[in-house]
């Protein structure tokens, strides 16, 4: 079977509602490449807020900013994605359109550092919160580093018991689907 990229599944479906002028939320700003995705579709008058809790990532994310002419739509907030709803203006609560999470550790540095079952399961549920109606939370979840099965099965169990009139999730698999294989999870709110 061939490998699909998950990254660009989740840009396309992405794309297909993100408009200028919209909110979004990058979870997990990493090196910045969804961070800027998402500044880029939203520009010039909509708002991207970036978190991390590495403040590496938080500058990698800042200088990527620096060459593009979309600083002016960016908030990057060093903190766990498990703090979005104090982090984020409540006057934002319940217009975000989009939330990206790309769990794992940051490529490049301290493959030591992942992001915690835990604090994704309480940043997922405040996501559901925060989301407006008709947004998706994208999560990119990759079984096979310490740490990473057990969130990936946890981030499943989670998504299984979303209510179903709220909210429709479907997983998307980089190939068969396997334990093993990284995996989509897409979770739309429907009113």
């Amino acid at each position: 079977m061939k490998r699909i990229s998950l990254v660009n599944t989740a840009h396309d479906l992405i794309k297909a509602i993100l408009n200028p002028g919209d909110k979004a939320i990058d979870a997990t700003a990493g090196n910045g490449h969804d961070t800027l995705f998402l500044a880029e579709h939203i520009s010039p008058y909509g708002h991207v807020y970036g978190f991390d809790i590495q403040q590496a990532a938080i500058e990698a994310t800042r200088e990527k900013f620096l060459k593009t002419h979309l600083s002016a739509c960016l908030t990057l907030i060093h903190a766990s994605h498990a703090n979005m709803a104090d982090n984020i203006p409540e006057h934002d609560h319940g217009k975000i359109k989009v939330i990206m999470f790309n769990l794992g550790y940051l490529p490049g540095s301290d493959k030591s550092v992942i992001t915690l079952t835990g604090s994704t399961l309480s940043a997922l549920t405040v996501a559901c919160d925060i989301l407006a109606c008709n947004g998706i939370i994208t999560l990119l979840a990759y079984p096979g580093h310490p740490g990473g099965d057990q969130e990936t099965d946890q981030v499943s169990n989670w998504c299984a018991q979303l209510d179903s009139k709220k909210f429709e999730v479907s997983t998307v698999y980089s190939t068969e689907a396997k334990d093993s294989a990284p995996r989509l999870f897409v979770i739309r709110k429907l009113h």
